[in-house]
């Protein structure tokens, strides 16, 4: 069961951002858990990995589902006995609702995902991150969780009105930052695939691939924390250009 290799388990990482995280990673030799909740999408995305010479194990994950990843957790113990780095990427982006039309239920099937989701992961795999020597945690979150950008007029972002999306991910931030302080000895950061300071973020279908950047460029402040040092920060909000303001 020991494995000598970098280990990192990806949520949502069939496609998108989550794929070339794992596509990444796995080319740098990691072992990587490629976590899907769509299982043949999650399958036929490790294969394709798998075939061009990375070590890449499919592992059903839907994050929404205490089953489902209590399952995930088991199945990866099965194959490690630690787990160095946890990427919750998994997202949903919401229908956009305006907060004049937005209910209770409209947030809570985001939060769920967004927020509800990298708590349930996290929380499932501590024992596995706790026996690494170096274990790190990456949110990937949004500069629409950032109140300072939210508030710039020049951002974009503050002319997207809606509830949801943008609550989640400012939820998500505060999740990361207190688990780093209660919890000193596991890594624990926010990543967002954009540039704020040049109002830029990475195509991906949930923006229909309307982003300046790609995804490549997206994963790189994913990349960046997920392979810190063992005396890298903790608590920090940076996109591939450097630090966010939160």
């Amino acid at each position: 069961m020991t494995n000598t290799a970098q280990t990192a388990l990806i949520t949502g990482a069939n496609k998108g951002l989550g794929l070339e995280a794992a596509r990444r990673l796995g080319e740098q030799g990691w072992t990587v858990f490629l976590g899907s909740r769509d299982e043949a999408r999650g399958q036929t995305a490790a294969d394709k990995l798998t075939a061009e010479g990375m070590t890449v194990i499919m592992v059903p994950l839907d994050v929404t589902s205490d089953e489902s990843v209590t399952a995930a957790a088991r199945l990866v113990g099965e194959h490690t006995d630690r787990l160095d780095v946890l990427i919750n990427n998994a997202g949903a982006p919401g229908g956009a609702v305006p907060p004049a039309d937005a209910t209770v239920a409209d947030l809570h099937a985001v939060y769920d995902t967004n927020v509800y989701g990298p708590v349930r992961v996290t929380h499932a795999f501590l024992p596995l991150l706790q026996a690494a020597e170096n274990p790190r945690v990456v949110m990937v979150s949004s500069a629409a969780g950032s109140f300072a950008v939210i508030t710039d007029p020049d951002q974009p972002v503050s002319k997207m009105h809606e509830l949801a999306y943008s609550s989640s991910k400012a939820a998500l931030n505060m999740i990361t930052v207190r688990y780093a302080q209660a919890l000193p000895h596991i890594k624990f950061n926010v990543a967002t695939p954009g540039e704020v300071a040049n109002r830029k973020f990475a195509a991906t279908d949930m923006n229909h691939h309307t982003g300046q950047l790609t995804v490549t460029e997206g994963t790189d402040s994913i990349l960046r924390l997920a392979t810190l040092d063992a005396d890298g920060p903790s608590g920090i909000f940076i996109d591939r250009l450097g630090p966010v303001a939160w």
